[in-house]
């Protein structure tokens, strides 16, 4: 199976555009800062939590806390996915425990990755409200998972996959692909 580029959905200006306008939510909806933690779920979810963080800190003068989240033993799929699945720190400052937790990630699919996430939380404490930013919703949930904060909806087919590319995970400059599974 190859997958082949199809169209760039969002360019670096959009991404940002993205993220300044979900900050913009987060504190609205949170009526300021107060009791928020991001947590951004390993891989990309890091880069967007700490984008939003930089946009509430510019808006508010407040710099939110930052938790990175390694949810890879809470995967519903472990088993398929490698005999030796690598295993990373999670790191929560200040704990989960009342916080008002915003959980980062960049897509937004069948929502088993989320519903790991939230499992990984609960064992950590018990937060007041857990809200979901996503930089792309494709839709096709698997459970009834929605976020509360959205860059931008892509209705995909399942043939389609989304690419999202951070300079700081990838190496190479922000954008947002849909790419199409081809048969060989």
């Amino acid at each position: 199976m190859n997958l082949q580029p199809k169209a760039e959905i969002m360019d670096k200006a959009s991404i940002d555009r993205a993220l300044r306008r979900i900050a913009h939510e987060i504190i609205e909806k949170n009526k300021g800062t107060k009791d928020i933690l991001l947590i951004g779920i390993r891989r990309r979810g890091v880069p967007l939590a700490e984008r939003l963080q930089k946009h509430i800190k510019e808006i508010e003068g407040v710099e939110v806390p930052l938790g990175i989240l390694d949810i890879t033993l809470y995967r519903d799929d472990l088993s398929t996915r490698s005999d030796q699945p690598e295993v990373h720190r999670t790191e929560i400052p200040g704990g989960v425990q009342g916080r008002r937790v915003v959980l980062c990630d960049d897509v937004l699919y069948t929502g088993r990755t989320v519903r790991a996430a939230m499992d990984a939380i609960m064992d950590l404490g018990r937060p007041q409200r857990i809200q979901l930013a996503v930089l792309i919703d494709r839709g096709h949930r698997e459970l009834p998972i929605r976020a509360d904060y959205v860059g931008k909806n892509v209705p995909t087919s399942s043939r389609e996959v989304i690419e999202v590319k951070f300079k700081e995970t990838d190496g190479v400059e922000d954008k947002v692909l849909i790419v199409e599974k081809v048969e060989e």
